[in-house]
C-alpha cells in the first residue's frame, strides 16, 4: 500500500496549481474524467501529494478517498516525488546473482531511504526493477538514463559523488 507521507515537503506553485484548475474546469462536465485529471496532474507536479488530491476531489466534487483509491490502485500513478535522479538497480536474476542486492543494500544505507523514497533534499530517489536489458553488464543501475555496471558497493559513494551538484 502507497504512503501519503513523504519526506519531501510539498512545494508547488500557484502556476502549477493555476494550470490543474484549468484542466479539472475543462474536464470537470466529462463523464470518466476522473483518470484523465490524474494523469495530468501527476504530469504537472510529478507525484499526486495529497495536497494535489484534495484539490482534484474539491474540483471534480468528488470524495476525497475517490481520488486517493484509484491514486492507490494503478500503479501509474504514485504518491510520492521523484528525485532529481531517479536511482533504479535493477535486481532481475543475473544481476541479483552477481551481487546486485548488495548494491541496492549500500544505496538504501547511504542515501538513508526505503524503496521508492527519496531523500528530504530532494536529490535521489531509490527504487528497485526487474531487467534493464544489461545483463552482460550485471550488477547493474542505473540514475536517470545513465547505466553503470559491473558495480561492487565499493563503487558507490564515487558514483553519487558525481551527482551531488
Amino acid at each position: 500500500m502507497a504512503s501519503t507521507i513523504s519526506s519531501v515537503p510539498f512545494t508547488g506553485t500557484s502556476e502549477q496549481e493555476a494550470k490543474l484548475k484549468e484542466i479539472i474546469a475543462s474536464l470537470k462536465d466529462v463523464p470518466g474524467s476522473l483518470m484523465p485529471v490524474m494523469q495530468q496532474a501527476q504530469d504537472i507536479y510529478g507525484y499526486l501529494p495529497i495536497e494535489v488530491q484534495t484539490m482534484i476531489a474539491e474540483g471534480l466534487g468528488i470524495p476525497l478517498e475517490k481520488v486517493y483509491g484509484v491514486a492507490t490502485f494503478y500503479a501509474q500513478f504514485t504518491l510520492q516525488p521523484k528525485g532529481k535522479y531517479n536511482i533504479s538497480v535493477c535486481l532481475g536474476t543475473a544481476c541479483y546473482v552477481k551481487g546486485s542486492g548488495d548494491i541496492y543494500e549500500e544505496l538504501k544505507k547511504r542515501l538513508g531511504i526505503e524503496e521508492g523514497g527519496c531523500t528530504p533534499d530532494g536529490k535521489f530517489s531509490l527504487n528497485s526493477c526487474r531487467c534493464v536489458g544489461a545483463c552482460g553488464l550485471a550488477p547493474v543501475m542505473m540514475i536517470n538514463d545513465e547505466v553503470y555496471g559491473r558495480l561492487t558497493p565499493d563503487a558507490i559513494p564515487g558514483i553519487l559523488a558525481k551527482y551531488k551538484d
